[in-house]
């Protein structure tokens, strides 16, 4: 009976020590499926992580180019970007291309602000290269004028001739209305001195700024 009891015994221990053993295993091995899941998830963020990095780095590099474009820009270029910018315009906040359109292109009399053919026909050409444009874009039209005359008188010139120059467009070439709009510089942009005849006549002109 005692041996029979020993055996029992004997038994019972082997198979609680087997039962832990197998307890064991399971346990270690939840710990390790466990810390798998762990490094995969870190590993997830860590590349989450770094792919923000990257964008960030790509961000940080257009505005960068962004910025050096914007400092290249002209006076009137500058101008133009930041009241479409300010009035909402804009889709992607940046200039296309600047046209200025003086005594080579668009002659304008002293005092005068009406097209003649010749600058028609210029303002045709620009309009086609706008109407090329895949995007959405916004137009600015700059009057100037020499120093001839007053301030007011100036102005008002200036003004002029951007209308005239946006109604053809409108009327002549087919351009939205709504996409273009006007502004007098007067004669406080000269590009050439207005001590000569020549000079006066290279201020007379109109800048068209396209943005999108």
């Amino acid at each position: 009976m005692k041996t029979i009891g020993i055996r029992i015994l004997t038994a019972t221990a082997l198979a609680a020590t087997l039962g832990a053993c197998a307890t064991s295993k399971s346990v270690d091995q939840k710990i390790a499926e466990a810390q798998a899941q762990t490094a995969k998830k870190v590993e997830s963020v860590e590349g989450q992580v770094e792919d923000l990095q990257n964008k960030q780095k790509a961000t940080d590099t257009h505005l960068q180019q962004n910025d050096a474009a914007i400092a290249q820009l002209s006076t009137e270029a500058k101008d133009a970007l930041k009241r479409a910018q300010d009035a909402g315009v804009l889709a992607k906040g940046k200039v296309v291309f600047q046209q200025t359109f003086k005594e080579d292109r668009i002659k304008f009399k002293v005092g005068s602000y009406e097209l003649n053919k010749d600058a028609q026909a210029a303002l045709d050409d620009f309009a086609g290269k706008v109407k090329a444009l895949n995007e959405q874009y916004y137009i600015e039209i700059q009057g100037h004028t020499d120093d001839t005359g007053g301030r007011k008188l100036n102005d008002e010139l200036g003004e002029r001739r951007a209308d005239e120059v946006r109604r053809y467009l409108s009327r002549g070439a087919q351009l939205p209305l709504n996409r273009m709009s006007t502004i007098s510089y007067g004669d406080t942009l000269p590009v050439a001195p207005n001590k000569t005849r020549k000079g006066r006549a290279e201020n007379r002109r109109v800048v068209i700024v396209v943005l999108e």
